[in-house]
């Protein structure tokens, strides 16, 4: 998937991984499995971490869901019900420490939303007017 996804022929990441077509095919094909060093390099090709390089998850209704970029992540579905309510997976709410009754920034683009801590946001915003307002007391 993520060969696919970057546009990659076998032959193309065999060689940026030092290895023959041949051997990354068996890889693809479930035949044999690479060690940890080649489950390295093939990390540091697709930009992914080793652990969401070999641990595999999937969605309803969608199949096998590819490893996000180091740094970012995939916490699944939820579903909006009717009164425009969701549940924060738990995975989600222990990784940034979330609790009931905390304040939460809603944030989008064009493509999707984004959850932010409020006193996280704040601060950085405070930090922005800040920084603004001596760029102004310089001038």
């Amino acid at each position: 998937m993520l060969r696919n996804m970057h546009g990659y022929s076998q032959e193309e990441i065999a060689e940026k991984i030092g290895i023959s077509r041949q051997a990354y095919g068996k890889w693809e094909s479930g035949a044999t499995i690479p060690d940890i060093e080649k489950c390295s390099c093939l990390a540091k090709v697709y930009g992914v971490t080793i652990d969401s390089l070999v641990k595999t998850e999937t969605a309803d209704g969608i199949g096998m869901i590819p490893p996000a970029p180091k740094g970012k992540n995939i916490w699944g579905s939820v579903t909006i019900n009717e009164r425009g309510q969701i549940v924060i997976p738990k995975a989600a709410r222990d990784k940034f420490g979330l609790t009931g009754g905390q304040r939460l920034i809603v944030l989008s683009d064009e493509e999707g939303i984004a959850l932010i801590p409020a006193e996280i946001f704040e601060s950085k915003m405070k930090a922005i007017l800040k920084f603004g307002s001596m760029k102004r007391d310089e001038e």
